[in-house]
């Protein structure tokens, strides 16, 4: 039987949802999506967390964010060009799958 979880404070979610995280697979979405996308990648990058594969499905859809991350944040040094480094964008439900069996230690 499974139950929903259900979380007083949005807060305690997001830390479950992160700590807990062996892979994130990130489809397209709205301002959710990209909170905890975002929140995922400043965890990895200062290195508060372990890094663990990070997917985002639908190149036609992530492609103009990564651009702007590019043009925008890499350009005016807000980050560094190896932070693209952290995330893979696929678009393959096999090449997903075979990426994640590659990275991710069990």
């Amino acid at each position: 039987m499974n139950l929903p979880l259900d979380f007083r404070y949005f807060f305690v979610r997001k830390v479950m949802f992160i700590k807990y995280s062996m892979a994130f697979i990130c489809l397209p979405g709205g301002f959710g999506t990209l909170d905890e996308l975002f929140e995922s990648l400043t965890l990895i990058q200062t290195h508060k967390i372990k890094p663990f594969p990070i997917i985002l499905v639908g190149t036609s859809f992530w492609t103009g964010l990564v651009d702007w991350i590019r043009e925008q944040m890499i350009n005016n040094g807000k980050i560094d060009k190896a932070d693209l480094l952290l995330f893979e964008i696929l678009d393959d439900v096999d090449e997903i799958v075979a990426f994640i069996r590659r990275t991710v230690i069990l």
